[in-house]
């Protein structure tokens, strides 16, 4: 038996204006995805545990299979592993974007234009970033270059808990409620001054500014992390895995529970990655003896922080037909059965251009047949011990279209917008119109046991369809033991 999962970050998304009020999965013509939810089981997730930063690190974490309240250090620690950062106990990690700023005013005035400086080449990035190490290193503070504008900064003995926003999360906003704040912060702010005042008139952004694009003029510290240790998924799941990304923040996760990290010639990160290469990849790591593999596209999550209405669409599409297609004509060709696992880290809503922690719809197809993989779902829900929690909704726990008092599962009041205080995670935000994201069990809203009729398929691989089978894991991290059938435990 042979295991894929097909991670498509951020692909969930709330009802689009633009689309008709559809969302982005509902929109794309995408047969194959489709035909899983048809034939397999599928549901909702919710993959970041309530009060846990809304990212692709603490989803990602749980999708593998890791509890992030558990195991999460920080996101830029992750990240380092990847890239070849060994980090000692006493070392903070922090993640370093390339960022484009407003030209100008006081730098707290600015605003934050481009989170990644139209994905700036790893080439010049490198340089840039090797640059500023000279310029503004300091005892104990060191820049690694990385990939286009994801690059790490190193504290040996650094101060910990500093309030850091997430550039992706103040787009078009100005920056000075969202400077590092806390002990250690004028530090962190005296360099990205200073990083402004170096890069502004650096000869790599001469060139970008003539060629149209637009400038990388500051440095955006963020994502702080201490030392990761993961347990070995081979040990954990009895399965030998690989793991395929563009992105250093999953590589470094499969890195750190012993999975071969596969690197993929023109997987960029974006709408232009080799989406087929990935496939391949993949099935050359099963046919070279990996029981498991991971393949994550990075695309949908880039296109909804960018509000790209018509890419994040295709980058669906092409998923469907680039990745998802020729897996399964190599899973049939493999022979000896398999199991695809097919969903989202976390939503990315065009509207919000920044994550939110609501569930996501998950499929898992058996090429056994349905019941081959319900078995393993009806074993998780029944076990006295297990993390899992199955529950099929009421009709009056779907809310009303235009009820706007909704609540988070933790019984706070929910801002339709926003992503929390700078610092701290953003809360669940819930948009109106269809009850995406809305209609699932929390709190006040009446459940009952999941019961065998809601193992079912449906219509169509999207959040509606999968809100309407009634399956409801409210801890993401149990997912991967149901999908390997070595259910976890607590």
């Amino acid at each position: 038996m042979k295991y894929a999962v097909l991670l498509g970050d951020g692909m969930a998304d709330h009802p689009v204006p633009e689309l008709g009020g559809r969302t982005p999965l509902q929109t794309a013509k995408k047969p194959d995805m489709d035909m899983l939810a048809r034939e397999g089981v599928t549901g909702m997730v919710r993959t970041i545990p309530p009060g846990m930063p809304t990212g692709s690190d603490t989803a990602n974490m749980a999708v593998f299979g890791y509890d992030p309240k558990e195991y999460y250090t920080g996101r830029s620690s992750i990240e380092a592993i990847s890239m070849g950062i060994e980090l000692k106990d006493d070392d903070l990690a922090f993640r370093c974007n390339l960022v484009t700023l407003s030209g100008s005013g006081a730098y707290e005035e600015k605003t934050m234009i481009d989170y990644s400086s139209d994905e700036i080449e790893t080439e010049d990035a490198a340089v840039m970033i090797t640059e500023l190490d000279a310029h503004l290193s300091q005892k104990g503070i060191k820049f690694f270059p990385g990939k286009s504008y994801r690059h790490c900064m190193v504290w040996n003995m650094g101060i910990r808990g500093m309030a850091l926003t997430p550039p992706h999360d103040i787009l078009e906003k100005k920056t000075g409620k969202y400077l590092p704040d806390g002990d250690g912060s004028s530090l962190f702010i005296k360099m990205m001054k200073e990083s402004f005042e170096f890069l502004s008139g650096h000869r790599i952004n001469a060139k970008r500014a003539a060629k149209g694009l637009r400038p990388a003029n500051s440095i955006w510290l963020w994502g702080e992390g201490s030392r990761l240790k993961l347990p070995s998924f081979k040990e954990t799941y009895r399965l030998k895995g690989s793991v395929i990304s563009a992105v250093d923040l999953v590589k470094g996760i499969g890195i750190a529970s012993g999975m071969k990290s596969v690197d993929v010639k023109g997987a960029t990160g974006n709408i232009s990655t080799n989406f087929r290469g990935k496939a391949e990849a993949a099935l050359q790591e099963l046919r070279d003896g990996s029981d498991f593999v991971y393949i994550h596209i990075e695309a949908p999550d880039e296109c909804g922080h960018r509000h790209e209405v018509e890419n994040k669409v295709r980058s669906v599409e092409l998923i469907d037909s680039q990745v998802l297609r020729p897996l399964i004509e190599g899973l049939e060709k493999l022979g000896g059965g398999y199991r695809i696992m097919l969903l989202p880290d976390h939503q990315t809503p065009l509207e919000l251009r920044t994550h939110t922690g609501d569930p996501v719809p998950f499929v898992i197809y058996d090429s056994r047949g349905r019941e081959a993989a319900m078995e393993d779902f009806l074993q998780a829900a029944t076990a006295p011990d297990s993390v899992v929690k199955c529950s099929v909704m009421q009709e009056d726990s779907i809310m009303p279209n235009d009820q706007e008092d909704s609540t988070t599962p933790n019984d706070q009041e929910t801002p339709r917008k926003g992503t929390g205080p700078a610092g701290a995670a953003a809360p669940d935000t819930h948009a109106g119109g269809t009850g995406i994201g809305l209609g699932l069990p929390s709190a006040g809203h009446r459940t009952v046991p999941c019961p065998i009729p809601c193992l079912t398929g449906a219509p169509a691989y999207d959040e509606v369809s999968a809100v309407s089978t009634g399956l409801m894991i409210e801890k993401g991290h149990a997912l991967m033991g149901i999908f390997t059938g070595r259910t976890i435990h607590s």
